[in-house]
């Protein structure tokens, strides 16, 4: 194993920092639509409650399918990948952000629009920011799923990891197959960790002091 991460280390390397880049990029653009749609859901029963039966029902698709089925339309590579690892990591901060904000007291909204705050303004200086520490627990869930899904993107020729890891499953019993698939899943695993550090430490200096949960 030494031998092996020895002689393939730069590869190993950048193959963690692009499984590591499509993560991170996906969960922050999957955020950014995850919100933007539950503020135009939340205040609606109906539509909360659509948006919550899509999420459930889109974590119950096998992500190597929904893989496999986008290679007709948009071709391999990064493509794919990206649609895929995105629509994953949406689902459950788009719950969380649901959630989020239908758990805000109607009376610090009524408050804020009673000194004058617009809707808009009340919806970013206080709405946001109480359900922060909640749509961030849906963000940190995300990471560490699609983490996983990322290495699965690789049947499509995507970035990362996965790609050691298809390799060694496809000629297992030959020579460093079982070599590949380790350091591939260990890798995800190592990097699932580091980006779960890395969002808790975002979440203390994004939350505020009195809210922290």
């Amino acid at each position: 194993m030494g031998d092996f991460i020895g002689e393939r280390y730069r590869q190993i390397l950048l193959a963690s920092w692009q499984h590591f880049s499509l993560v991170g990029q996906c969960l922050i653009l999957a955020t950014a639509i995850a919100v933007v749609l539950a503020v135009l859901v939340y205040r609606s029963k109906a539509l909360a409650g659509v948006a919550n039966g899509i999420s459930a029902i889109g974590l119950t698709i096998p992500s190597f399918a929904l893989i496999g089925l986008l290679i007709v339309p948009v071709g391999f590579g990064v493509t794919p990948a990206v649609i895929v690892v995105t629509f994953f990591a949406a689902l459950p901060i788009l719950r969380n952000a649901i959630v989020g904000l239908n758990n805000i007291e109607p009376s610090l909204v009524e408050s804020a629009r009673g000194i004058g705050m617009t809707r808009l303004g009340t919806l970013l200086k206080v709405e946001i920011p109480m359900a922060w520490p909640v749509i961030l627990t849906g963000i940190r869930i995300s990471a560490q799923m699609v983490m996983g899904v990322a290495a699965i993107a690789a049947y499509s020729l995507g970035p990362g990891l996965g790609g050691m890891i298809f390799s060694g499953l496809s000629r297992l019993g030959g020579a460093n197959s079982l070599e590949s698939v380790v350091v591939g899943v260990v890798g995800v695993v190592i990097l699932a960790l580091i980006l779960d550090l890395i969002l808790i430490g975002i979440g203390r200096l994004t939350t505020p002091r009195g809210i922290r949960v």
